[in-house]
Order: C-alpha cells, then structure tokens, then sequence
C-alpha cells in the first residue's frame, strides 16, 4: 500500500545558514491521523512548506501518495495534498462562501452539476451547507476555520495538512471542529501546540525539535513521558491528566 506521506532524509537550510530540518524521516498510512508537536523554532512550519512544494529541498525526498515533490509534479501534488492555514482569512477570498469552496475544482476544469456536488460534499463534511450564500466575512472565526476546511476537501486530497487547527477557537468551535476532524474519511497531519487537541484527535504523534523528529509513538505515551516532555518544551495544562482522558475510537 502506497503511503499518504512519505519523508526521507529531508533537510532544509535557509539563505542565512540556519538549519531548519535535519535529515527528517517519517511515513504516515492512508487513513492515519497524525499530530506533529514541538517547541517554536523547532521547524515544524518549513517541514508543512514542503508538503506541497512551497518550499523544495535538494536533500532528502518527500512523496505524497507516491509523488516525488518537485518542480514538474506541483499541480498533482497540491490537489492531493489539502493545507489548511492557520488563519481561514489567508484561505477565503470569494464573495461567497459557495463561490470559495469551488475555486479549486473550478481552477481545474470542474464544471455544472459536478461542480455543484463537489461543493455540496465538502460543505456537509464540515456542516457548513446551510451557509452557502453567505459572505464568508459575515461568519464567526470558528465557521470561517469550517469553510477553509471545506476549500480544501474540495479537492478530494489524500491527505489533510492543519496548521494549529485549534488556535483562536471558544470552546464550542473547537469541539465541533474536533467531531468534523474525526468523522472525516481522509488522512490527518496535524501541527498544533494544543496538546490536549492532538490527543483527542490524533492516536499518533511525532515530535521535532531542533529540526530532528526526536520521538514518534501513540500520542498517549509521548504525553506521558515527562522527561521526554521537558526536554523538548512541552506542557499539558495544568490540571491535566492523561488518565481522565478516554481512549481514541
């Protein structure tokens, strides 16, 4: 079976020197659902940039659903691979909230009623059907993070890349984006700081620091590890305990 993510000894310098990634290596399933944890500054943002070709390294490989990241590849690569920025204003720009759903399959050649089923689909993922018509700054910033959702689900990708999905939400939004996020049927990777996020919604979890995956095991145990936790910046909340939280589904 063909891995919906595949990294391979990824390393990454920007202009200035700095290293930002150091021979990185991790695969993720079909169907998976990954958190990717770390400190600020551990490289966690420029490993995201090369999913889908924003950034491209000469050292190291990177394969989405069996697709070498490269030049000659991005169209393919970026309808399969679906970011979701951190802030939903950089992802929503049409007058409608139908309108930015369908830019995508639009964008390349998706006319009529298959168009029209393709934004109906992604809208149900995310429950957000019944706001079609509305100016998606007339939204709350927990509908407008749903319908950024929605614009990449659109494209039907293999696998959904979310920048700090959590950020910015009141309660109520962040858990009906958690129920949406665990009912999907697409692969999950997941950046976020949110510690007690990543453990409702991601079984698995890998942890970079300093530009080096450091750990990768069930995000339980990584949570559990205090010394692991410390020695990479990491904190639950306070109160927080691993055993009054369920197991995942």
């Amino acid at each position: 079976m063909t891995n919906a993510l595949e990294i391979s000894n990824l390393s990454f310098s920007y202009p200035d020197g700095r290293q930002a990634l150091n021979r990185v290596n991790l695969k993720i399933d079909k169907g998976e659902r990954v958190a990717l944890l770390g400190p600020n500054g551990a490289g966690k943002t420029t490993l995201v940039m090369h999913l889908n070709g924003i950034l491209l390294s000469d050292d190291g490989e990177v394969k989405v659903a069996g697709i070498n990241v490269e030049k000659n590849s991005l169209f393919e690569v970026r309808k399969r691979v679906g970011l979701v920025f951190q802030d939903p204003d950089d992802q929503l720009f049409m007058t409608t909230v139908r309108d930015d759903v369908a830019f995508g399959p639009a964008n390349i050649g998706m006319t009529g009623i298959e168009l029209e089923e393709r934004v109906n689909f992604a809208l149900d993922q995310v429950k957000m059907r019944e706001f079609a018509d509305r100016p998606p700054h007339h939204l709350s910033f927990g509908q407008r993070r749903r319908v950024a959702v929605a614009t990449v689900l659109a494209m039907k990708p293999d696998i959904l890349v979310l920048d700090e999905p959590s950020s910015n939400l009141d309660p109520a939004s962040r858990r009906e984006l958690a129920e949406i996020l665990l009912n999907l049927d697409v692969t999950i990777f997941m950046v976020t700081h949110d510690l007690p996020y990543a453990l409702e919604i991601c079984p698995r979890a890998a942890i970079l620091n300093d530009g080096k995956i450091v750990a990768d095991s069930f995000t339980r145990e990584l949570l559990g590890d205090e010394e692991l936790m410390k020695s990479n910046r990491l904190e639950l909340p306070f109160g927080m305990h691993l055993d009054h939280i369920p197991h995942h589904r």
